[in-house]
């Protein structure tokens, strides 16, 4: 049997392995699932024949070594700074690869060796990054095709709460890991092209600059912008395109609350706060609001922020209950980043019965014969329940479609690479469509640059 090493068996796994799971005996797969805890390796396999748990600690090069000699194929879900020194082992042992994961700097030096090798190291298979490039480069290499001339992509993808499940004032929890979103945007300038003009948006006025969008039968959403989406520019052929814009996705609303608490200060991981295990959370609020000896916190805040007793923001920021004098944070030398994420994850955490949403909406602007077209294509996905959410779907499904198809040498283009050819996304998207995962797309007028969408 043809064995397929996962190292990693966490949320965004369930979809991946059950996929291989299922497709084991049709395609002879042996499916090997290591995990620092052997428990939660287990109860991804749920004692299937054609699976083994082992308990696999990444950071034991010997542990690690050892798994990788025995595998055909390594699919590596870890976070994304662990990557590289499997990397380096499937280079060494001759392993083919895939991840997730944006393709850092580290990984894209072992570029020649994966080539001379003979090895596929697929990265940016996932949902975003990964549908994402697929579902664009589908359009755009049509649009080529045709003869039209690309003026316009704009992108966005975000992780939300399913409707029925949407229970606070912020419209949001966490459907991935908290502390990105918490850190989101941290980094470096936004940067993006509007209408030939270059724009960069600094961190601390990212989430006041938003555009608005309205996608097939959903409803209304903002977004805003992601660090870099100038280099899309090169990775999808559209050098000389004149608008290249992406962004994350959120209801209306929540980017004005969010600013608030970069504002505040909350959001910095760069320094530890003493004493931070005993603070409240009123302690916690009270840190980034100035001495006074009558005025409460509540009333500084308000009067900081310029927020009105009546507003919905001052709701949404009594709802997290950042006021309460009893609830201690409990985290020793910890970050502002990290103890905002305590506080939300108190409100912000997915229940049992609660499903996950994810939609992702790509808009193209082109030229053929002298007219100008523009198409929406839009996806949105609801989860199953907590094991199945549209998260580990989307992220997992196309992780394990790009693994088959190379160990079934359908993809054989070597290198480190995500997943822009056609031998690439053309059979996984047709495949993920069986799943429910498919984009509706329309004509609509050709817009360009809304003057009313992004400000400046």
């Amino acid at each position: 049997m043809r064995n397929i090493l996962i190292i990693g068996a966490g949320r965004s796994s369930s979809s991946l392995i059950k996929y291989l799971l299922d497709k084991s005996s049709l395609e002879n797969l042996h499916i090997t699932i290591g995990d620092v805890s052997l428990e939660s390796a287990q109860s991804k396999i749920n004692n299937h024949k054609n699976a083994t748990a082992i308990q696999l600690d990444v950071f034991n090069a010997e542990e690690r070594a050892n798994a990788i000699q025995k595998a055909d194929i390594v699919i590596s879900m870890l976070p994304a700074s662990f990557h590289i020194e499997v990397a380096k082992d499937c280079i060494t042992y001759g392993k083919h690869m895939v991840t997730a994961s944006y393709i850092s700097n580290e990984m894209k030096a072992l570029d020649e060796e994966a080539k001379a090798k003979g090895l596929v190291f697929m990265n940016e298979i996932g949902l975003d990054p990964g549908i994402d490039h697929m579902s664009a480069m589908q359009i755009i290499d049509r649009i080529k095709e045709q003869g039209g001339k690309m003026l316009l992509f704009e992108s966005f993808c975000g992780g939300l709460v399913a409707p029925e499940s949407d229970t606070n004032l912020w419209n949001y929890k966490f459907t991935w890991n908290p502390r990105n979103v918490v850190l989101a945007g941290q980094g470096g300038a936004s940067m993006f092209i509007q209408e030939g003009t270059y724009k960069y948006i600094p961190y601390h006025k990212l989430f006041r600059r938003t555009e608005f969008l309205t996608v097939n039968g959903s409803g209304r959403f903002e977004a805003y912008a992601n660090r870099d989406s100038l280099k899309y520019r090169s990775i999808y052929g559209l050098e000389d395109i004149k608008t290249m814009y992406r962004g994350t996705i959120r209801k209306v609303g929540f980017s004005r609350a969010w600013n608030v608490f970069v504002q505040l200060g909350m959001t910095d991981d760069t320094y530890t706060i003493e004493d931070s295990e005993n603070m409240s959370y009123r302690d916690f609020t009270n840190l980034f609001l100035a001495y006074s000896p009558s005025d409460s916190v509540e009333l500084k805040f308000r009067s900081y922020l310029k927020i009105d007793q009546d507003d919905l923001m001052w709701d949404k920021f009594v709802e997290l209950d950042i006021f309460n004098p009893n609830k201690k944070v409990g985290l020793k030398n910890a970050t502002p980043a990290q103890i905002l994420q305590k506080i939300l994850m108190d409100s912000w955490t997915l229940e049992k019965e609660d499903k996950d949403m994810i939609v992702m909406h790509h808009i193209f602007g082109y030229e053929y014969k002298e007219d100008k077209y523009q198409i929406e294509s839009s996806m949105v996905i609801k989860g199953d329940d907590q094991t199945y959410t549209a998260m580990a779907k989307t992220v997992g499904l196309p992780v394990a479609m790009a693994t088959v198809r190379i160990l079934n040498g359908e993809i054989t283009t070597p290198g480190v690479q995500l997943p822009i050819r056609k031998e690439v996304y053309e059979p996984i998207l047709k495949e993920l469509e069986d799943y429910g995962i498919n984009f509706v797309e329309k004509e609509v007028p050709y817009l360009g640059y809304n003057p009313e969408s992004i400000k400046g």
